[in-house]
């Protein structure tokens, strides 16, 4: 119950973001990381559960990779409007949703992590739309 309280007033403190923009990055986050070769794993500086788990990083840079392939694979040709109906035009809006989420306590960061790390990591409308074109015959 408290956390779905918090949630309502995390979308309360920022209407650029719906409940479905949240669950993409969060899809996203989950496909990163079951694609994503990580290598060496990392600890949280947030306690979990199991004080013994260790999961694998996903960078800000990883995420904002990930949440455009996946948006790709997920909407095709759409994916770019359908982002912007998200309120995520930018690669800066998913970090403000990572930190937002991370605010709450739904999900966690290391001490390396910042913000900043998702600013101006390409520019995400001009990659939807790459690799994509309509050819018309004569």
């Amino acid at each position: 119950m408290e956390n779905t309280k918090k949630f309502v007033e995390l979308l309360k403190s920022d209407p650029r973001f719906t409940t479905e923009s949240y669950r993409f990055v969060n899809e996203a986050l989950s496909y990163a990381q079951s694609i994503l070769d990580l290598g060496e794993t990392v600890e949280s500086d947030v306690p979990v559960r199991d004080a013994n788990a260790v999961e694998k990083h996903i960078t800000g840079q990883d995420l904002c990779q990930a949440a455009k392939d996946y948006a790709i694979s997920q909407y095709g040709l759409m994916a770019k409007m359908v982002l912007a109906n998200l309120g995520i035009r930018k690669t800066s809006d998913i970090g403000d949703i990572v930190y937002h989420l991370i605010d709450i306590g739904y999900m966690r960061k290391t001490k390396e992590d910042r913000r900043e790390d998702f600013d101006n990591v390409f520019d995400l409308a001009a990659e939807l739309d790459n690799g994509f074109s309509i050819e018309y015959k004569k």
